[in-house]
């Protein structure tokens, strides 16, 4: 594979349980703090109450009310796309003039949360049809693009849980091939009755805190939120000098179509897209600084990373930022682009919380105490039901 050309990432945003933005999520890591607990905006009858991440409304800024006509996915992708585009320097106004394309990654995306309608309407009742209005306005991408007024390209990436990281990939692509001026990427995810019912029907959801890697893992906690990145054209950087966070250097994506939920048992699709994205970078183990791990706390994705990262990555130090975030699904990548661009330009990351004993059987374990982790690049990677592997590389700009 090619090298591929530095896209630079101008701005970020995040908001998930771990705050209502990237420097309180930032805070919230290193001082090792976490509070999952059960819903509180729904019950779902079982009689197991399991944890959950969920954004309290109190984190949402006044600029983004509650609004019955904007959906929770996308009004979680409106907010880290205001706080993005703020750290960015952009007034919204300055964005009308140039070619602004959206891409945002999600799996739930807002479309399981109208239940009253469905259920009038199984038991033969005629529902308004203001609810599927709403669903069908409730597009992320698209309701960021009618907030911002942006008229360049749009996308939604429904790509299970590598979805944010795919959108940030595909988004650095478009500025490459001079779709855009400049993209607002990344991935948006509420929870739901319904994902949470699905989750645990699978059986790989814990009754306690998630603990990636650990050797009493028992699956992973939900959660929800958004992450997304401003990622800028070279013509576009180099009239503002001086205002990028980072570069996008190098993406990859592979699906091994093993198995509808568990990874291929050797880890060959994630292992493809590692060298891809290394590849596309020119890097190697030598130059990563850590990894962001996928780290969800089921016993397959976990060992089947441990294995894949001691095999292509050794020695490099990694975490999974999920024990702070939960899994928020197809906001994960974008979440954890977020929280990686702003760990390596700290130069060192968190405990990765959770781990507590290592497996005998994972022969890579992650950080158990902060880390000082010296080098230019970092990686954030993503494993997705279907087999879907996606895989970006991180280089520090010149805001670090």
């Amino acid at each position: 594979m090619s090298r591929q050309r530095p896209v630079a990432v101008t701005g970020a945003g995040c908001l998930c349980a771990a705050g209502p933005d990237l420097d309180a999520c930032l805070a919230t890591l290193f001082a090792g703090r976490r509070s999952p607990q059960p819903p509180q905006r729904f019950s779902t009858g079982h009689p197991v109450r399991y944890p959950v991440f969920e954004v309290p409304e109190e984190f949402f800024p006044d600029s983004v009310p509650a609004d019955p006509e904007l959906l929770r996915t996308a009004r979680l992708a409106i907010a880290a796309s205001a706080e993005a585009l703020a750290d960015a320097g952009w007034q919204p106004a300055l964005l009308r003039e140039l070619r602004v394309g959206v891409i945002v990654g999600t799996t739930v995306g807002s479309a399981m949360n109208n239940e009253d309608f469905y259920r009038d309407y199984r038991s033969g009742g005629r529902p308004g049809m203001a609810p599927i209005r709403r669903f069908l306005r409730g597009n992320p991408a698209a309701a960021v693009a009618r907030y911002f007024d942006l008229s360049g390209p749009v996308q939604t990436v429904v790509n299970a849980c590598s979805s944010g990281t795919d959108a940030v990939g595909i988004a650095a692509q478009w500025l490459r091939d001079g779709l855009c001026d400049l993209v607002l990427a990344g991935g948006a995810d509420e929870l739901c009755r319904t994902t949470c019912n699905g989750f645990t029907s699978l059986m790989i959801t814990d009754s306690e805190p998630v603990r990636p890697f650990d050797r009493n893992r028992r699956g992973l906690n939900l959660g929800e939120g958004a992450g997304i990145l401003v990622l800028e054209s070279d013509e576009l950087i180099g009239q503002r000098p001086g205002r990028s966070r980072a570069s996008v250097v190098g993406y990859g994506g592979a699906c091994d179509a093993h198995h509808l939920t568990a990874p291929h048992p050797d880890g060959a699709g994630l292992k493809r897209a590692l060298r891809e994205a290394l590849a596309a970078c020119g890097g190697s183990a030598a130059d990563i600084a850590f990894v962001n791990a996928h780290g969800t706390g089921t016993p397959d994705n976990d060992r089947v990373e441990s294995r894949t990262l001691a095999e292509v990555l050794p020695g490099v130090p990694f975490l999974s930022t999920k024990g702070f975030t939960g899994h928020t699904l197809g906001a994960a990548g974008g979440i954890e682009a977020a929280l990686t661009l702003a760990c390596l330009e700290l130069g060192r990351i968190p405990a990765s919380i959770g781990f507590a004993e290592a497996d005998p059987e994972l022969p890579a374990t992650p950080v158990r105490e902060m880390t000082t982790t010296p080098g230019r690049l970092a990686l954030s990677q993503s494993l997705a039901f279907g087999g879907n592997n996606a895989v970006i590389v991180f280089e520090k700009g010149e805001r670090s």
